[in-house]
């Protein structure tokens, strides 16, 4: 079985000429040989044909179509037309990844008031940034109710950057040069760096997952020639400048948190600031035990990030800023650079998903 694109024409000639002295296509039949009225043209990894036999190719029934042709940047071209209307467009094959202009806000998402819509290979998707701050970031709450295989394919994204933190649950994902597929479970993380390859196959019923990246809108690309996972293992190759991550929060060490006045906490560092290059800083906070401090647990300052995101993973506590809001897991903020907050009446097992971007 094989698709043809129909192309409906008044005159024949003028627009199999087009096609072939203007875009390379090549002529596959013609007929009938003594006055041709149908030809079936192949070019670009596409099939044409070119029919002016009747009652199609009127000027009311012939509706001008568009083709796309995705070529390398050096030969872009301005748009053609056609005899009978159809216009050729050229699109840049890989085209650069744009980053829009930070517009920052304070961004505050409960869980309480979760809208939840179901996007790609069936995953519901609540948006913890409605603003995507301008289309600069975007960070989303992930779930899959029923667990079991995945309907997803391999695939890539066009990305700046991007990380998977398992809330609730466990999910089994293969990448490119991994080895063996991996699974992370609640506390465990993945850095995804540009344009691995990589299939959701597995998860359990209830997964949820917060995901962030840059851009917000983003190219997801299939991969229809790989296959996952590939034999090939290469855990310190080099992606778009930064390495794949796999932290598993059980044995993970925990070392105090070392921010200036920032006293009453200890962090779990995920190692997804060396692999980006210092570009990120992802880990999980928690109180100190018996830590004197614990009701004030960050004072109040400001940060000079680009982006800082908080998760509320576990507990309850107060945050300040721009009033005074009630955490409960499930809630995230997104704190811009000097606005002043603090966190305060927190709970013993209170842990925080820290993101932050420089």
């Amino acid at each position: 079985m094989q698709a043809q694109i129909v192309l409906p024409c008044q005159e024949l000639d003028p627009n199999l000429e087009f096609f072939v002295n203007e875009l390379d296509f090549q002529v596959r039949m013609i007929t009938p040989a003594d006055d041709p009225t149908l030809a079936i043209i192949l070019g670009h990894g596409i099939e044409l044909c070119l029919d002016a036999t009747g009652a199609d190719a009127t000027p009311e029934t012939a509706a001008p179509q568009t083709i796309r042709l995705v070529t390398e940047r050096s030969q872009l071209r301005n748009d053609l037309v056609a005899p009978n209307g159809t216009r050729v467009t050229f699109i840049d094959a890989d085209p650069p990844l744009l980053i829009p202009d930070l517009v920052e806000e304070f961004a505050l998402s409960r869980r309480g008031d979760a809208n939840w819509i179901t996007g790609r290979a069936g995953m519901q998707y609540r948006d913890l940034i409605p603003s995507r701050l301008g289309g600069r970031y975007i960070a989303s709450n992930i779930r899959i109710q029923t667990g079991g295989i995945v309907g997803d394919y391999p695939h890539f994204h066009k990305i700046r950057f991007q990380m998977i933190f398992c809330v609730k649950g466990w999910v089994r994902v293969a990448y490119e040069d991994q080895g063996e597929p991996l699974l992370i479970e609640a506390g465990d993380c993945f850095l995804q760096p540009p344009e691995i390859r990589h299939q959701v196959l597995e998860s359990s019923p209830g997964l949820e997952v917060v995901e962030i990246g840059t851009p917000a809108e983003h190219e997801t690309f299939g991969d229809l020639q790989i296959q996952l996972p590939t034999k090939q293992f290469r855990p310190d190759r080099d992606f778009g400048g930064q390495r794949f991550v796999h932290h598993i929060a059980s044995g993970a060490s925990w070392l105090p948190f070392t921010q200036p006045g920032k006293t009453g906490f200890q962090y779990r560092d995920t190692g997804i600031g060396q692999a980006t290059e210092g570009l990120a800083d992802v880990g999980v906070l928690r109180l100190l035990e018996d830590s004197a401090e614990a009701a004030l647990a960050l004072p109040t300052s400001t940060h000079d990030d680009e982006f800082l995101l908080f998760y509320v993973l576990a507990g309850s506590a107060l945050l300040s800023c721009q009033g005074e809001h009630a955490l409960a897991p499930g809630d995230s903020m997104v704190i811009p650079a000097d606005l002043p907050f603090g966190v305060r009446d927190c709970s013993p097992d209170l842990e925080l998903l820290r993101v932050a971007l420089h």
